[in-house]
């Protein structure tokens, strides 16, 4: 596995068998894959599962209220015979809209319930063959006694998306990690979510946590100018999300996003690319040329601003061709070695 001493290692989501083979090669050390419309996260995995060998596999993320614990445990434990050791289970909350709207699931108080789905569903994970499958939590009760010989106890680290300060905290406290979004900045994670982490774990007692974080990265030697592009157009998206107000006002971009929105409510894609500042593409994301890139990821490694310990080269995908992920995913993998 790739390692920077005393940096992370690396990995990148799913990028489809024929790169991920390349990219355990190369020495990623972990894939990942999520949830969509388009994109169920467990199926996907199952095919991860049989298309690698020593890479660390898991959900980056799942969306958790969209499953029961029960469905989430149940999923984990159908491929853990394939990929024993290696899998994780990362869940992500959801925005509002999408728990409501999309899941029909009550969107109020996500920290809680995230915390009472992980311990939920740690307890079908963690339930000894023939023992009583109990969880008694605010949202969750559980109380199963499963007459067949089919459990056995499974320590699959679960971990959190955590993007604003409550979700980091619960991470600390109820789960083995956390998932940081692809927007995070070196302020972001040193000045907002790790003091908020360190407290939390302290309080709690903590020996064991892993920070998973997703890093925007676009690389391309033929057409460096599109990757910069894409890249630019990816940050806009996500922040045309307004879960992300804080970490807008916190950069002071409040009026450069404000242009950003309005721009994609009206579907000027041009001015709504335009908006996104030089600035805002500098402190999160990596793209342009492999050497760009790589002096880029260099001076995100000394500042501290990805994960501490798997960042995730996440190819755009917002308004990005298949083919087109998959060559950023290729091109990525130059990064790793010194050129």
């Amino acid at each position: 596995m790739i390692s920077v001493e005393p940096g992370p290692q690396f990995g990148m989501p799913w990028p489809g068998g024929q790169v991920a083979a390349l990219a355990e090669r190369s020495g990623i050390a972990a894939v990942c894959t999520g949830d969509f419309v388009d994109n169920d996260a467990y199926s996907v995995l199952a095919e991860m599962v049989d298309r690698t060998s020593t890479a660390q596999v898991g959900t980056g993320i799942a969306y958790a209220f969209a499953r029961t614990p029960y469905a989430h445990a149940a999923a984990i434990r159908t491929l853990h015979s394939k990929a024993s050791g290696r899998l994780f289970l990362g869940l992500g909350a959801g925005a509002r809209t999408i728990n409501r709207d999309w899941f029909g699931v009550q969107p109020d108080h996500p920290v809680g319930r995230m915390v009472d789905l992980a311990g939920a569903t740690r307890a079908w994970l963690q339930a000894g063959e023939g023992s009583r499958v109990k969880y008694d939590g605010h949202y969750y009760h559980i109380d199963a006694k499963v007459q067949a010989p089919v459990l056995g106890r499974l320590d699959v680290p679960i971990l959190f998306a955590a993007f604003n300060t409550r979700m980091a905290a619960a991470a600390a406290r109820h789960a083995d990690g956390l998932i940081g979004h692809g927007l995070f900045t070196a302020s972001w994670w040193d000045n907002i979510v790790r003091p908020v982490v360190d407290r939390a774990a302290a309080e709690s007692e903590r020996d064991a946590w892993a920070e998973h974080g997703w890093l925007i990265t676009a690389v391309d030697d033929d057409n460096p100018n599109r990757a910069v592009l894409d890249a630019r157009r990816m940050i806009g998206f996500y922040l045309t999300v307004r879960t992300y107000d804080p970490f807008i006002a916190h950069h002071g971009w409040t009026r450069s996003v404000d242009n950003v929105r309005e721009a994609f409510a009206r579907g000027d894609m041009d001015r709504f690319t335009a908006a996104v500042s030089d600035d805002m593409v500098e402190a999160i994301a990596v793209c342009g040329n492999t050497s760009q890139a790589r002096s880029q990821l260099a001076r995100r490694l000394a500042e501290g601003s990805v994960a501490r310990d798997l960042v995730y080269l996440a190819a755009p995908s917002f308004l990005v061709s298949a083919r087109r992920k998959a060559r950023y995913a290729a091109n990525s993998l130059a990064l790793l070695s010194d050129g």
